[in-house]
């Protein structure tokens, strides 16, 4: 069997509304040695294809990362296989916070050899990793974010916190995770070395190599919320525990985030209305990761800008055309500097192709 995707979305769309699964939603990472990825992922590829499973999944000589979703009645038989895996056996996996969805998460099993797991920007040789932080569960994070002598950092790009995160939490302006290890070293644990700092990220991974990454700094008291935000928030729900998150926790799927509480603390990007709808920009050439209110949407065509708004309205082909001439794509709306990610980009568009004589008939 092929031992990667040979179909086209419309094709996996189709596929995927024959089976009719509903999906449970599962991420999952170990730390490990792994001697050789490739073998180990084309063996997982072709056990999971057989599960119909759907998902990402990052697999390196470090370990394994995934984010997947596994059809609910095959759950049992997953869970089996994963646990089969010597270094896997017993692993935490975490289910999402909405964890039935009949939807599709994903469109394809993607199951991809990199260097490491969770891109970090660190080259020391002498980094242990598993030299982690200590591990809080909900009732110890929330009994330790309590008292005053403590940092709570949130360890998660801008985009995540931007529509939920932790009451007084640290929100660093970052990009990524690699950003985010220097800066925070240097803008907020410096001086600090007597506090507890406490970092927590979506599911744990980022929290598990960075709290190892700041002990080996020589920060001591360092601790990291156990499973992250999915776990503390199915914890909080299981025993009656207070819910010091607010807002949405961003995922990394089609669903883009899953409602943690009702409050909606973030504004759509164009106009200012009270929104946390994440959507990317309908020309594929821009695809630009911004939050849009309903208003926004129908009035813009689901764009971000009335340049892209006006290519989506050419002829296929003309688009086509305009898109294998864009450099720049996946961006994401920077909240403190919009010209970075849209209006100086939207300009260059503008400027580079001319609307009125070049694409229209």
């Amino acid at each position: 069997m092929p031992l990667w995707n040979i179909f086209s979305k419309e094709e996996l769309e189709k596929q995927l509304r024959a089976k009719g699964h509903e999906y449970t939603l599962v991420s999952f990472y170990q730390y490990a040695k792994i001697e050789d990825p490739q073998a180990f992922r084309n063996a997982l590829f072709s056990s999971w294809t057989q599960l119909d499973i759907l998902g990402r999944t990052y697999i390196a000589k470090e370990g394994i990362n995934a984010q997947i979703a596994v059809p609910t009645p095959y759950f049992e038989a997953f869970q089996e296989q994963v646990y089969a895996i010597p270094f896997l056996n017993g692993i935490r996996l975490n289910v999402a916070v909405d964890s039935k969805v009949t939807e599709f998460p994903f469109l394809k099993l993607k199951i991809k050899v990199r260097d490491k797991i969770l891109a970090d920007g660190l080259n020391d040789e002498t980094f242990d990793v598993t030299n982690k932080g200590k591990h809080l569960n909900a009732q110890e994070f929330n009994a330790l974010t309590d008292k005053s002598d403590c940092l709570l950092v949130d360890f998660r790009n801008h985009y995540e916190h931007e529509v939920g995160h932790f009451k007084d939490a640290i929100l660093p302006d970052v990009d990524t995770f690699r950003d985010s290890l220097p800066l925070i070293e240097e803008d907020i644990l410096k001086g600090n070395e007597d506090k507890n700092v406490i970092m927590y990220c979506t599911g744990g991974i980022r929290c598990e190599k960075a709290s190892a990454w700041f002990k080996h700094r020589g920060f001591n008291n360092v601790y990291q919320l156990d499973g992250g935000i999915i776990k503390y928030a199915n914890e909080c729900k299981e025993q009656g525990l207070e819910n010091k998150f607010i807002g949405k926790n961003f995922v990394f799927d089609e669903r883009r985030a899953e409602r943690v509480t009702d409050a909606i603390i973030s504004q759509c990007h164009q106009c200012g209305a009270p929104c946390d709808d994440h959507t990317n920009c309908a020309f594929e050439g821009c695809h630009l990761l911004f939050i849009q209110c309903e208003t926004c949407k129908n009035s813009m065509d689901n764009c971000c800008s009335d340049a892209c708004k006006e290519i989506i309205q050419l002829p296929e082909e003309q688009q086509r055309a305009i898109r294998q001439k864009v450099t720049k794509s996946n961006l994401i709306f920077k909240k403190g500097s919009h010209s970075l990610y849209g209006k100086r980009y939207k300009l260059t568009i503008v400027k580079r192709f001319d609307f009125s004589s070049k694409f229209q008939s």
